[in-house]
């Protein structure tokens, strides 16, 4: 058969290939890849659609400081679903409007950093897109921004070639709405996923308590209201964070900074980051760029090696005084240190030549100073003569000593030997380390830069290469530990160099050192991202949502400090409800959540839910079948992430990425709240034994008290007060004498701690001398007396009052559990 390439040629087959190649909008791409965005059904689609205008809604009515009011109808023509959905927000301007829903991509945050529902610009334009697919109707939008007189009328649908929007109708039209948009999509769909959109509203009421709303379907109607008139706190843009950002966007940031220098980028482009910060990633960047100096040990007092004498000898046509003095000096000034870089030595150096030239009257150039700084160099790096076999130096000598070393020893040796030996197992013989340490010491002495600089990666590669030999030749074993040990010592002793940094300009065409300033930023301690580009729920908001929408015994919820991920600040925030009406049989519920925005779909590919999975449930008291997998019980579990940027896995949005830094911070706001649960099953288990216990004293004890009654032929006691005791009650009696009008509260603490009570006595007849601290508030014809009484352990406490002799009581007591208390009145 006669291939295509045969009849054209290879240029023909270029040709013909470039002829049928064209760029496509981003309209054209997701109409045909609408599965993308989460319209892949059209019982799918429906829900997506809700999703994103209800996200729109509360998005433009949260910028303007309005609390929300949305509400969503659903109807079912002959042929479509017509969606609904209309908020109290502040409009959208005659312009703005049609850009907004009929043009991906428009009005997108994707560049902003600080938290928001939306973040592509794609969710609400994308929904008009699925309906015009499906239906081929336009979306109708109406909306009045505040203080407009009429409202502003739009049909329009999307021009898929060029990513406009095509309008078909413009007008103004009333509205009852002072202010709001409303926007009304016919698709093909259906009511399949009626459940996923009823939890989906459901589950925005708990992560938005400030906002209402509303839901009418063709069979249900569903009124959330709000828990709070607090309004999220309002967020503030913020620059990027030093850690994680990519090499690829920092080298970006240097192309289009106006600074000049590197502290004045990292500075001016990047949050948290001071002159004290900027400082310290410019070393780390020296250490990666330049690498780190070798200090070495000088000279001791009884070790051969004299630095006066060799920079003396180095030093002419300066004078005998001023040059001894010089000499001098620059000796005291080394042996005086542990250890001394080629860097530290140049500045004694320059200092002393200063300090001297200015006493003698002569002047230290720069050539004097260079000789200088290179003989006192090689007498520190130079080789000693060994002449005393009992010395110990404190840093090997004296066991290169006792193995017979040669009497020629280069000082790097003897030096590299101590620092080795005590990074290696003791049992590694002297030789074996000996043997390294004189390998070790030739790559320094190999080293074209005599300052003896290297990197992290140059050391650890001399390191390996000087294990190697010592494991080829001296057939002995220098394992992976050994070498990372000692490599961290040598580099531990080495010192950061002060070499100024390249500018900006010279780093934006130099690939390597802007790798090397990204990861001087990562290795830099810097201070988390400031939260003010989020807007957390807060703990007490979870809890209020949580309580608002589900009906149980226990609450209990978790907020994070930021983190960061990709050099984006995240808060997670957690939340557990359990008991109550919550379905006691099968999973728990697994509530997910990224920017106050349900997660409906995908669970099994959420980080949350594998996070969830992967926590030891026993532990906190709820049944969890094989030790692993989502846990068995009555219980609501919640989660939710806010960021600048939250890493979805696709562009629907509906599971968050498995990012380490994310899915470390998910599981220790979960168990920060599964501790709370933990607590609360363990005392709810402990009062149950407590109740149980009362049980059978109170079967018990009345029938020994007529049994002491009739033994001893007295009236049958009261067993009120022993049970109290026995138990080690809070118990609280009423004393009143017949025809008396004083009433007295008595409070026994029988515990061993001290309780908090609030007492309510509530009386059908006006009280009167009432003890201190007592309130009485009438209401309905009945009086509330309250008193807040602190009773310490085994003290008791009298509240007093006086009423009618014909008054009647009820009494209330709060803050004491019902199994700790014991009430007679």
């Amino acid at each position: 058969m006669t291939s295509l390439q045969s009849t054209l040629g290879e240029e023909g087959i270029a040709e013909e290939l470039a002829d049928n190649q064209r760029a496509i909008s981003i309209a054209e791409f997701f109409e045909k890849n609408k599965h993308m965005l989460g319209f892949d059904s059209g019982a799918r689609g429906l829900v997506t659609a809700v999703k994103e205008a209800v996200d729109n809604a509360l998005d433009a009515a949260e910028e303007a400081s309005i609390l929300p009011d949305i509400y969503v109808e659903i109807q079912e023509t002959d042929d479509y679903y017509r969606l609904i959905v209309e908020d109290n927000g502040p409009g959208l301007t005659k312009e703005s409007l049609p850009k907004v829903f009929g043009k991906l991509l428009y009005g997108s945050r994707f560049h902003a950093r600080e938290q928001s529902r939306g973040q592509q610009g794609i969710g609400i334009s994308a929904a008009v897109l699925y309906a015009q697919l499906t239906s081929g109707k336009p979306a109708k939008i109406t909306s009045r921004t505040q203080g407009a007189n009429e409202a502003e009328y739009f049909e329009l649908i999307i021009d898929t070639d060029e990513n406009e929007p095509e309008i078909s109708v413009e007008e103004t039209t009333t509205w009852d709405r002072p202010h709001g948009t409303r926007i009304e999509l016919e698709m093909e769909a259906n009511m399949r996923a009626r459940n996923q959109l009823h939890n989906y509203m459901k589950h925005t009421a708990v992560v938005n308590p400030h906002a209402r709303l509303e839901l009418v379907e063709p069979d249900a109607h569903f009124k959330f209201e709000r828990a709070t008139d607090q309004l999220p706190e309002e967020t503030e843009e913020i620059r990027p964070h030093p850690h994680g950002v990519e090499l690829g966007t920092v080298i970006k940031m240097l192309n289009a900074t106006d600074s000049h220098s590197v502290s004045g980028f990292l500075q001016e482009e990047f949050t948290r980051v001071g002159k004290k910060t900027a400082e310290s990633i410019i070393d780390e960047f020296r250490d990666r760029h330049y690498g780190r100096a070798m200090r070495w040990k000088p000279p001791g007092a009884h070790e051969p090696g004299d630095i006066q004498a060799t920079v003396e000898a180095a030093t002419v046509n300066k004078g005998a005084e001023a040059t001894t003095a010089f000499a001098t000096e620059i000796a005291d000034a080394v042996s005086s240190r542990d250890r001394i870089a080629h860097h530290e030595l140049a500045g004694i150096v320059e200092n002393v030549g200063e300090a001297v030239g200015d006493e003698y009257g002569t002047t230290f150039g720069s050539t004097v100073r260079e000789n200088a700084i290179e003989a006192a160099w090689e007498t520190i790096c130079g080789h000693e003569e060994v002449t005393d076999q009992g010395t110990d130096d404190g840093d090997g000598q004296q066991a290169l000593d006792e193995i017979g070393e040669e009497p020629d020893v280069s000082r790097l040796v003897t030096d590299l030997y101590g620092i080795s030996d005590a990074a290696t197992s003791t049992r590694k013989d002297d030789e074996v380390v000996h043997a390294f340490s004189v390998r070790l010491a030739g790559t320094f002495e190999d080293l074209e830069d005599t300052r003896h600089r290297l990197t992290h990666r140059e050391l650890r590669k001399a390191i390996d290469r000087a294990a190697n030999l010592t494991e080829e030749y001296d057939d002995v074993a220098f394992g992976d530990t050994a070498r990372e040990n000692v490599t961290e010592a040598v580099w531990n002793v080495m010192a950061t160099v002060p070499d100024d940094p390249p500018l900006v300009r010279e780093l934006t065409g130099d690939r390597d050192a802007s790798s090397d300033l990204v990861e001087g930023m990562r290795a830099t301690n810097i201070m988390a991202p400031p939260t003010r580009c989020l807007s957390p729920i807060t703990d007490e908001l979870v809890e209020a949502g949580l309580r608002k929408e589900f009906d149980a015994d226990f609450y209990a919820a978790a907020t994070r400090d930021a983190g960061v991920s990709g050099g984006d600040p995240f808060i997670v925030e957690a939340g557990i409800a359990y008991g109550g009406d919550l379905a006691a049989e099968g999973r728990v519920d697994v509530l997910r959540f990224a920017n106050r925005v349900p997660l409906v779909y995908q669970r099994g590919a959420c980080a949350t839910t594998d996070v969830v999975k992967g926590i030891g449930w026993r532990n906190y008291g709820l049944d969890q079948p094989g030790g692993s997998g989502l846990p068995n019980g009555p219980a609501v579990i919640m989660v939710h992430v806010a960021s600048t940027n939250v890493p979805f896995t696709s562009e629907s949005k509906d599971a968050v990425a498995n990012v380490p830094e994310i899915e470390d911070e998910i599981e220790l706001a979960i168990r920060e709240a599964a501790r709370e649960l933990k607590r609360y099953l363990n005392k709810r288990r402990s009062m149950q034994k407590r109740r149980q216990k009362q049980n059978v004293l109170g079967k018990i004890l009345p029938e020994m008290a007529e049994k002491v009654a009739e033994v001893t032929g007295r009236e049958q006691p009261d067993i009120d007060d022993a049970v109290a005791r026995i138990m080690n009650n809070v118990l609280v009696e009423r004393h009143r004498e017949d025809d008396d009008s004083s009433v007295k509260l008595v409070v026994e603490n029988h515990s061993g701690t001290a309780e908090s009570l609030e007492i309510t006595d509530i009386v059908s007849a006006e009280p009167a001398n009432l003890s201190d601290g007592a309130s009485a508030i009438e209401m309905d014809g009945e009086w509330f007396i309250s008193w807040d009484v602190d009773v310490p352990g085994g003290e008791e406490a009298t509240l007093e009052y006086d009423v009618p002799d014909d008054a009647t009581f009820d009494l209330d007591v709060k803050g004491v559990d019902e199994e700790k208390l014991t009430i007679t009145a």
